[in-house]
């Protein structure tokens, strides 16, 4: 049996397309207990935010991530999994409630199983999931991290500084945005001069995180690569972003895709933007639940329990030699 608590994520940050993600404290906890000798049996108990999904356990998501650790370390399963998952990640937010759970499942399968498999390595299969690597590597490292392709799916995940005096306000909507149709929104092809921009402004994220700087951040927080398209998914986007900034946030912008909307602030401006984005979207109609991560959450952790034996606690981030802040 293994117990693992994975974190949630925001991932882009504005110009950080499919690329930078920050874990966020809200978490999701599970459970696997395993029998490798008994028919393939999988079960599923939800609970949190999570209890209305309705989705078979052989096709939810964390036994998608099990069975991917499973074949990426040559060892495909056929036996029984029983999984106990609670959550406090929104769902369909654009707070990486899929990478979460793809993370738990891998995981838990790296730990019953004893598959042997790296930090790096589940960043991989999980990523192969997901599509990209923000929100896994975000969820299975803490912090705030850069995914770089290396080779074909592979993957070099670096951490980046987060300067002490920012903090995250989180604005959460009632509504879902599918990540589907917020991809299908983007254009196949743009132009060079919108690239050259887009990439200066990724840039100046990394740096504005670091510093602190203003001018940078608020930069980095205007995307031009993918927000454009898809701020009109988000009823009210336009007015609540103004309302962030003029609140005192050096910017603000979509989460992953949104639903929810995310502005980077000054730590002494954390209530005050906080109570303009959930006023602002309050004059629209829509009841917004509002949250703050002063600094960026810890990784995934687990505690395993083998036959005999007392649990043992890890993070991902003994498995391998944590990157270096940029």
């Amino acid at each position: 049996m293994a117990h693992v608590s994975v974190p949630a994520s925001t991932a882009n940050l504005g110009a950080g397309f499919d690329c930078i993600g920050l874990a966020v404290d809200r978490r999701l906890d599970a459970s696997a207990t395993v029998a490798s000798h008994q028919p393939g049996d999988v079960t599923i108990i939800r609970s949190g935010t999570l209890s209305p999904l309705d989705v078979r356990p052989n096709k939810d998501l964390i036994y998608t991530g099990f069975l991917a650790a499973c074949d990426a370390a040559g060892r495909p399963f056929t036996g029984s999994v029983h999984f106990n998952v609670h959550s406090t990640i929104p769902v369909a937010r654009g707070l990486g409630s899929s990478a979460a759970a793809v993370v738990a499942g891998a995981i838990l399968a790296n730990q019953t199983l004893d598959l042997g498999l790296t930090s790096a390595r589940l960043v991989d299969v999980c990523a192969g999931i997901e599509g990209h690597a923000d929100n896994v590597a975000a969820a299975l490292h803490g912090g705030a991290v850069l995914s770089v392709v290396q080779a074909g799916t592979s993957y070099k995940v670096v951490h980046l500084t987060v300067h002490e005096s920012l903090a995250f306000v989180f604005a959460v909507p009632p509504f879902e945005t599918v990540t589907k149709a917020a991809r299908d929104v983007l254009p196949p092809v743009i132009p060079h001069s919108r690239a050259v921009l887009a990439a200066s402004r990724a840039a100046s994220l990394v740096l504005g995180l670091a510093n602190a700087d203003a001018d940078l951040l608020a930069a980095a927080l205007d995307d031009v690569l993918h927000v454009p398209y898809r701020r009109s998914l988000v009823h009210g986007y336009d007015d609540v972003i103004a309302s962030a900034i003029s609140a005192g946030a050096y910017g603000a912008t979509l989460s992953g895709s949104g639903s929810t909307l995310v502005a980077v602030t000054p730590s002494d401006a954390i209530v005050e933007v906080a109570e303009v984005m959930q006023q602002t979207w309050a004059g629209l109609g829509v009841t917004c639940d509002t949250f703050v991560s002063r600094t960026p959450a810890a990784g995934a952790g687990w505690t395993v329990t083998p036959p005999g034996e007392s649990n043992t606690v890890t993070e991902a981030s003994a498995l391998t030699e944590r990157p270096v802040a940029v």
